[in-house]
């Protein structure tokens, strides 16, 4: 399996924004789903957006009407816009389809 790569992270006050993007290979975002996770500290990995091959999108209820996710297919690309962060936002964050394993993530800092 190949690992996808995330990248966008950063420090960030609270109430600010960032964008992650994934980016895959082939048309894969066109076959698969594709989910973003997130560890925060000390904490177990936890699903928190997904959409599938169709554009169909899920969240999680932590994150629902803040996080948007949305795809570029002909970029190969997935993008998890995140606004009015907060300090619970904090962790690491994947991307993943059933085929590829886990990348090194990006890491997301909400401080003041």
């Amino acid at each position: 399996q190949v690992p996808l790569v995330e990248s966008g992270g950063g420090l960030v006050q609270p109430g600010g924004s960032l964008r992650l993007s994934c980016v895959g290979f082939a048309t894969i975002f066109s076959v698969y789903d594709m989910d973003w996770y997130r560890q925060a500290p000390g904490k177990q990995r936890e699903p928190v957006a997904s959409i599938s091959s169709g554009g169909v999108t899920k969240y999680a209820d932590s994150i629902k009407a803040r996080f948007t996710i949305s795809k570029n297919a002909a970029k190969n690309t997935v993008y998890l816009q995140m606004n009015s962060l907060k300090p619970e936002d904090t962790g690491v964050y994947y991307c993943k389809t059933t085929i590829t394993s886990w990348g090194q993530g990006t890491q997301v800092t909400v401080s003041s």
